[in-house]
């Protein structure tokens, strides 16, 4: 072979080769730069994860969200409202963060910590006034948004949680702020109790609920039921006379092993009404000022379905002190409250659109519920002491069924008056009244002839 051609054989291959050398880091970094962002170590996610509020940092690298965010940041600014460590730490149902923490549930994991975050930078300056209305904003979880407040003390709130450190740490390209507690989307809290009532039920052994005699109201021979069947007894007939919900003297259907844990289902959805916001009078009722959380417990636990009517904090702000203060006054409100069915949005809203006006038994006898359609919606009552279904489904787990209404509901006066004249009439003893004996048409037209022939004679 030529030596000439050689060398310009061996000076073109160098020549690839540098330019290879050259070109091949540069493609590199461009095409890693186009799928990833890079972060700086100014960034607010390094802020983070560097911060005090390490409970939050420990479960976003649980969640696997590290490169989610990276993505973000790098699009645009992020909002990052961080609940404190106690909030985490102490304030957190133990059980609820089992549930996050599983394998399987990293999804709820994952929608719940993109919850508190927003695509765009929103820093104190840029909270709304005291004066306007309240601003909505999408969060990195597309079906979740938080709502900004600032109440009349001029304390600033997102959703129903108080800031306590606004613009706690400032980055260029995002902000974080502390908030009091973990903000729980209701799509996350209805999966979690989901899941720990099937735990629940799976759990328990099936055991048979007794027979009832119809005309005696006791109890026959037990006999074997499927597991989780409705009680042969009324709701009334486990109900035992009082200020307050009370099992029966009686034994209750069911036996030492419940199908189901009402006490806990109970508190879930206390909790719910607590975590949801607007609710908290309601819940206080039940379990401070009432024994009533405790006995709807036992309710549930022997099997029976129950619907409660929450009013919300504004309504029950409206009530007077001489409705509250007579004896067993609260009792009595809630009792009118509760429906011992299991009906939801959907159920109430088509039966009222397929019937027109429903009348609900409620746990205060004989008092019965009205609802109507009424604007697309349902509504409570009549007259000026109507409600409306203003938040519904807060809590629907197959048992308990929670809908939030935006009044507190009271028996008619005519409803009540009719009541004691019905009482009126079943204490008010028959009299027999003997009729006298007519004769019959024939008769009457004999004796009328024998009469006239008689006057002739």
């Amino acid at each position: 072979m030529d030596t000439s051609v050689y060398g310009v054989c061996n000076h073109k291959n160098f020549s690839f080769f540098l330019i290879l050398v050259f070109l091949v880091p540069f493609l590199l970094h461009s095409a890693s730069s186009s799928t990833s962002p890079q972060i700086n170590s100014n960034s607010i996610l390094v802020a983070l994860l560097d911060s005090h509020y390490t409970e939050l940092a420990e479960l976003v690298e649980k969640a696997l969200l590290l490169q989610k965010l990276e993505e973000a940041v790098g699009n645009h600014n992020i909002t990052i409202f961080a609940p404190r460590n106690h909030a985490l730490e102490r304030d957190l149902d133990p059980e609820f963060k089992r549930f996050l923490l599983e394998p399987r549930n990293l999804n709820s994991l994952q929608t719940l910590l993109m919850s508190h975050i927003l695509p765009t930078r929103i820093p104190s300056a840029a909270w709304p006034p005291a004066a306007t209305s309240v601003v909505r904003h999408t969060t990195l979880s597309s079906d979740y948004h938080l709502h900004l407040t600032t109440n009349s003390s001029g304390h600033k709130t997102v959703d129903s949680a108080a800031v306590l450190r606004p613009d706690d740490v400032v980055r260029p390209d995002g902000v974080i702020h502390g908030i009091e507690r973990l903000l729980v989307p209701r799509s996350v809290q209805e999966d979690f109790n989901r899941r720990r009532s099937l735990r629940s039920i799976a759990a328990v052994l099936p055991e048979g609920a007794p027979e009832v005699d119809p005309r005696t109201h006791r109890l026959k021979k037990p006999a074997p039921v499927p597991a989780g069947a409705p009680p042969v007894l009324p709701i009334y007939d486990a109900m035992a006379p009082g200020p307050s919900l009370a099992p029966a003297p009686a034994p209750g259907p069911g036996g030492p092993r419940h199908h189901f844990n009402g006490e806990r289902q109970v508190k879930d959805f206390i909790q719910t009404l607590l975590h949801y916001g607007g609710y908290n009078e309601m819940a206080d009722i039940l379990v401070n000022l009432t024994s009533l959380a405790t006995e709807m417990g036992r309710l549930v636990s022997e099997g029976y379905v129950l619907t409660v009517l929450a009013p919300n904090d504004e309504a029950m702000a409206k009530l007077t002190t001489d409705q509250l203060s007579e004896p067993g006054a609260p009792e009595q409100i809630i009792y009118y409250h509760i429906i011992p069915e299991y009906q939801t949005e959907e159920s109430m809203y088509n039966a009222v659109r397929r019937f027109g006006k429903i009348r609900y038994d409620t746990l205060r006898l004989p008092h019965k519920v009205a609802a109507q359609e009424a604007d697309g919606s349902v509504k409570f009552g009549n007259g000026d002491g109507s409600a409306y279904l203003f938040d519904p489904d807060i809590y629907t787990d197959g048992r308990i069924s929670v809908q939030g209404i935006d009044g507190v509901l009271f028996p008619r006066e005519e409803e009540e008056e009719d009541n004691k004249a019905a009482a009126r009439r079943r204490t008010t003893p028959l009299v027999k009244v003997a009729a006298k004996p007519r004769r019959g048409k024939l008769m009457q037209v004999a004796c009328g002839m024998l009469g006239a022939f008689g006057s002739v004679c």
